[in-house]
């Protein structure tokens, strides 16, 4: 950032300041009911762009037959778009398809719009750009900008997910008992800046690099979560030993699978044992430097400290299983389970251990899913001698900074996009 203020490229594209309050700014700016605009741009209603054929606006279709068996064609639903504007198909239903004149079938290029969630998921918008074939539920609505128009399908699908970011359709959605909806008429009713093509394709080129940059980032940490899965899955078979040596080891069948034949059996606590959390009211709240570890990680901090560290604590409440190393002394939050007692056993090793449990399906199975400690400490487990044990955790412990370091880029990544995509839509920073 140079003295006049943000100034950038990004693969090319120039990146200037064009703020309406600064130095001479507020001669390119206009007042208009969506805010300060530059003087080029237009405001226009989406229900403008539908008349003029600019767009094409469709709800999809309830559909009360589903299979998750990939019978039939996936069906788009709110749960396959993100809150950060992506298509997710990690839980995909299928459906009967419908005639191939139908007007539900999604295409490349279109953008699907969440009509109908929870007040504060209306409105979620993702860029569909997949191949095959695909539907959209009733609960979704389809936009299609058609070619060779006005308007730049990727740049309206960022400008209309950063309106529900900013919680314009929570304002214009209807409640109903246990969701709320935007109808398509209230759709069309909404007003968008419209700045001239080529400066929204060049702000959807921006926008998608940063996108690309973050999906590729999350792909490098996909693989190191894969390779630490795989590499934690050899070392609880054969030991620290090489890939190409495992068929040397000499292996014992136990109640969990083969282990290698020098290690111990038993009960989870003839190892370690575990104590429930403490609560920590309002009048304890103090702030400091100790961590209060809770189901989900550290909740907050503390000035006192209720156990010594280096610890492991587990998730009993909320997030239920989830596993956390803890290096520093601690306060263990009443909504965990942790590690009183190592029993002479790496605290680390440990910890990689319960993390291969799945913990999480030993709730007591109550309207408020809980993890008993009586759950936990009969199960079976095999530990090898401490040497081992240490082995272990240090090559475990090799590809955690790599882990650490992209999620980092990722969450920068992320706030960069974020941010672009603020400045670009309202005009505060131009792409020439």
């Amino acid at each position: 950032m140079d003295k006049d203020g943000f100034k950038g490229t990004l693969d090319g594209q120039l990146l200037s300041p064009d703020f309406g309050g600064g130095a001479g700014g507020e001669a390119n700016f206009k007042d208009t009911p969506l805010g300060p605009l530059p003087q080029e741009w237009k405001i226009v209603g989406i229900g403008d762009l539908v008349e003029k054929g600019v767009a094409w606006i469709k709800n999809g279709y309830a559909q009360g037959e589903h299979n998750l068996e990939n019978r039939g064609v996936p069906h788009l639903r709110p749960f396959n778009v993100t809150t950060c504007g992506q298509i997710d198909l990690s839980q995909i239903k299928y459906v009967v398809p419908p005639p191939e004149s139908s007007t539900y079938w999604v295409k490349p290029n279109d953008i699907i719009f969440n009509n109908t969630n929870s007040e504060e998921l209306v409105g979620k918008t993702a860029f569909f750009h997949l191949d095959g074939d695909y539907v959209i539920s009733n609960h979704m609505t389809i936009i299609r900008i058609a070619e060779n128009g006005p308007v730049d399908a990727y740049w309206l699908s960022q400008l209309i997910h950063n309106y529900w970011q900013k919680g314009i359709f929570r304002a214009l959605c209807r409640r109903h008992v246990n969701q709320a909806s935007v109808s398509l008429d209230r759709m069309k009713g909404v007003q968008i800046p419209l700045p001239p093509l080529s400066e929204q394709r060049a702000i959807a080129h921006v926008l998608s690099t940063v996108r690309q940059s973050i999906e590729a980032t999350e792909r490098v940490i996909a693989a190191a979560r894969q390779l630490k899965r795989s590499l934690m899955e050899h070392l609880f078979t054969y030991g620290p030993v090489p890939v190409d040596q495992a068929e040397h080891v000499l292996l014992k069948e136990t109640e969990i699978g083969e282990v290698p034949k020098e290690w111990t059996e038993g009960r989870f606590d003839e190892f370690s044992i575990l104590q429930r959390g403490y609560d920590i009211t309002k009048e304890q709240q103090r702030s400091g430097t100790v961590p209060v570890v809770s189901s989900s990680g550290i909740k907050s901090y503390h000035d006192t400290a209720l156990v010594k560290g280096p610890g492991v604590v587990i998730g009993r409440k909320g997030t239920l299983g989830k596993t956390h190393f803890i290096p520093s002394d601690y306060w263990p939050h009443d909504t965990t389970l942790w590690i009183k007692d190592f029993m002479g056993n790496h605290p680390k090793f440990i910890y990689y251990l319960l993390s291969r449990l799945k913990l999480e399906k030993l709730d007591t199975g109550t309207s408020n899913p809980t993890l008993n400690r009586n759950y936990v400490h009969p199960l079976k487990i095999a530990c090898p001698n401490k040497q081992i044990q240490e082995q272990i955790a240090g090559m475990l412990d090799i590809l955690d900074p790599k882990i650490t370091i992209e999620k980092q880029r990722k969450t920068s990544l992320e706030a960069l996009f974020n941010s672009l995509l603020h400045h670009l839509m309202t005009g505060k920073v131009r792409v020439v």
